[in-house]
């Protein structure tokens, strides 16, 4: 809009000035982006691992949620932009997870990579029962308690640091974590009693 000043009686219209934070918004956005990318991309790949999607697809699927923030980035209130990209991960996760059943992203066996060479076959073969058995149990819970569970018990966050990242009352959370724990206990003790049977 024109902004006018009067000169010697009469207004004269003065140029408009640009807008600075118009201007400066895409490089805020874009230093917004960066920082949640560098500070949270490996968290949220983790997750994405644990709500089920399959290794092969799970880069794939964080790339998906860092891109649907990176173009709502302007839309999204400055200290919410964690809560946002850990709602978005777990649509993505979900449609991935649909994917994978229908077939399309395969059945083949995912390969272990351990951090320390010196690992044992034996040791090999506990870690990858051990990673099956919580995936077959993680499996049966419904994805609101999963995540919660994948958070706390899995990632370590506290239930205040989960609560703002799902953006769901600690309150909400707490009762979560509690019935995420009793499924977990209930569906390990029932795959051991399965294994001991003859």
């Amino acid at each position: 809009m024109s902004a006018a000043a009067q000169t010697s009686g009469e207004w004269v219209a003065m140029p408009t000035r640009p807008e600075a934070p118009a201007a400066a918004a895409p490089v805020a956005a874009d230093a917004r982006l960066q920082t949640l990318f560098e500070s949270s991309y490996d968290l949220i790949w983790r997750f994405i691992r644990r709500l089920g999607v399959p290794q092969a697809a799970a880069d794939d699927a964080a790339q998906d949620a860092f891109l649907v923030v990176a173009q709502r980035m302007n839309d999204i209130r400055p200290g919410c932009e964690r809560s946002f990209l850990f709602s978005t991960a777990l649509r993505v996760a979900a449609d991935a997870r649909r994917a994978a059943r229908r077939g399309s992203l395969g059945d083949e066996l995912e390969s272990v990579q351990l951090a320390d060479p010196r690992c044992t076959v034996d040791e090999l073969i506990d870690f990858e029962r051990t990673r099956d058995l919580c995936d077959r149990v993680l499996d049966t819970m419904p994805l609101e308690l999963r995540s919660v569970f994948v958070l706390y018990q899995v990632e370590e966050m506290t239930m205040a640091e989960i609560s703002a990242c799902l953006d769901v009352p600690p309150g909400t959370i707490a009762s979560r974590i509690r019935r995420a724990r009793e499924l977990f206990e209930h569906a390990i003790a029932g795959l051991e009693l399965q294994r001991r049977l003859p």
